[in-house]
């Protein structure tokens, strides 16, 4: 029989969590059947990249994944649950379910929770509450999942979760997709001039990113740089103000589809987020063969080849990021060298298929049928 698979998403907005999470899907194809259940009603927007084989469901019966703890909602949720053969629940904004399977165990099926970061009111320091709420919920799960080093740390160390429940997997992607030439008709309004050396970022427009930050490095790089940003949100019109008022050519596309089609149109990659984990967009940057000038959060300083490692710097720093975009944007020759050394590392270490192979285990072995979803 098929396995049916509850994903219990925080959002369905396609970011990096739901990027793979449909990637795994798809690789999945006919070989599960999926309910999908977002906890910001209509936040959605993933489901474009589900592929046509693939057996989905939006159902508008599911209870609500956010509110106030009580015991008629966890109990609400603990009889939904027990439709299904596997639940899988994402990040904070899906833990009452975790919950509601710790207090109402019985009947329900096997929970793996996924953590990939934390949005801008976790970005400097781990709330103590949901710290404590996390450790008496997450003994309700089979496993849990988390795609850095610094995560699994956090997981052993404050969520005082055992070695056996806590798995590393590492993000990963199709990188042979990202060695063909990319198209500039994938990004609306994009031209590049003369002598123009194009910064780029792929990013939902939230505060956690902090996206008027590598704004104003931009500006402070002194370079001809025009900053393309591909993403959408509700920070699009404070990064739009940033840049008029420091006079940056700013491309805002919004979301788009197939990175692979437009990441290396860019010349350098660049992210100044708050609080990063494990970045998916990092990894295609990297596939890309673009040399990379970050903020230091999450693994990036692993995940970048060495030499990169130096245009990667505090998060504080703003000025230290803008010398690092405009060292780049000022030596083509020092960039293809990062940029081939970045491609090497993403092809030998982040390639999808260790991915797959990994989840589709995971996930199996779950539910008591290691091969069900590899193949």
């Amino acid at each position: 029989m098929t396995p049916h698979i509850l994903h219990l998403h925080s959002s369905f907005d396609l970011g990096g969590k739901e990027a793979r999470a449909v990637r795994l899907m798809n690789a999945f194809g006919d070989r599960a059947r999926h309910t999908v259940v977002s906890g910001v009603p209509g936040a959605t927007g993933a489901r474009a990249a589900i592929g046509r084989q693939v057996r989905v469901s939006f159902p508008d019966d599911a209870p609500s994944l956010t509110g106030k703890p009580s015991v008629a909602r966890y109990q609400a949720l603990a009889r939904y649950m027990r439709r299904f053969d596997l639940v899988l629940t994402y990040n904070w904004g899906a833990m009452d379910a975790v919950m509601a399977r710790r207090l109402f165990p019985a009947g329900l099926p096997p929970l793996i929770h996924h953590e990939d970061g934390f949005n801008a009111d976790e970005a400097k320091r781990l709330k103590t509450e949901r710290n404590i709420f996390r450790r008496i919920a997450l003994p309700a799960a089979h496993a849990l999942v988390v795609p850095s080093q610094k995560l699994e740390a956090i997981a052993r160390d404050t969520w005082k979760q055992p070695d056996y429940r806590v798995h590393r997997i590492a993000n990963g992607i199709n990188t042979a997709l990202y060695a063909g030439q990319p198209d500039p008709k994938t990004l609306p309004g994009f031209v590049r001039t003369k002598d123009e050396v194009v910064v780029g970022s792929v990013a939902g427009l939230r505060l956690v990113k902090n996206l008027p930050r590598l704004v104003r490095a931009v500006a402070d790089a002194g370079k001809t740089l025009r900053l393309v940003i591909v993403g959408e949100g509700l920070e699009r019109s404070a990064i739009e103000a940033e840049a008029v008022r420091l006079g940056v050519t700013l491309s805002l596309p919004g979301f788009r589809h197939e990175p692979h089609r437009y990441i290396g149109l860019f010349d350098l990659y660049a992210i100044s987020s708050d609080s990063e984990q494990f970045p998916i967009s990092l990894v295609e940057a990297m596939a890309a063969g673009l040399a990379v000038a970050a903020t230091d959060v999450g693994d990036i300083a692993a995940m970048v080849a060495g030499d990169n490692r130096r245009f990667v710097v505090p998060r504080s720093d703003e000025r230290a990021l803008a010398h690092a975009i405009a060292e780049l944007a000022g030596d083509p020759t020092l960039r293809a060298q990062l940029g081939a050394a970045n491609r090497a590392k993403a092809v030998a270490e982040y390639d999808e298929k260790v991915m797959i192979a990994r989840y589709g285990g995971l996930y199996g072995g779950a539910i008591g049928r290691s091969g069900a979803l590899t193949g």
